[in-house]
């Protein structure tokens, strides 16, 4: 004699699966960290996603006083100072393209730990026919 199991357990399957897939959702949509240059901080509050083009950096990012170095738009003059702490990507230098989360902190972008992102030029230049 065959036992029938009770729907209620693929009702609970069901609505786990349901509430994962909302929750993803949300998240790829809405749940990410605006992604800004410095010219245009003065218009967001809170955590960013900052990226730039690294002006003289100077400072040791494992010391207190930190690595710090100015966050220039892509194109353009204005900058922000940044203070980060944490690992530094080998590619990092003056000139390259990094992103870096944080806020900004009586006028200085303080740069969350270990959120350093250097970009590779040669991904945002046209191949060669």
């Amino acid at each position: 004699m065959a036992r029938r199991q009770s729907p209620a357990r693929l009702v609970v399957a069901l609505s786990v699966a349901a509430v994962l897939a909302v929750f993803l959702v949300y998240t790829s949509i809405a749940g990410g960290q605006a992604l800004i240059q410095p010219s245009e901080l003065a218009t967001h509050h809170g955590t960013v996603s900052l990226a730039g083009i690294v002006v003289a950096p100077h400072g040791d990012a494992r010391s207190t006083d930190g690595l710090r170095f100015r966050l220039r738009n892509f194109t353009g003059r204005t900058s922000v100072e940044v203070v980060y702490h944490g690992s530094v990507p080998d590619l990092f230098r003056a000139g390259r393209r990094v992103v870096v989360d944080g806020k900004m902190h009586h006028g200085v972008f303080l740069a969350r730990a270990d959120t350093l992102v250097t970009k590779c030029p040669s991904k945002y230049q046209p191949g060669k026919a």
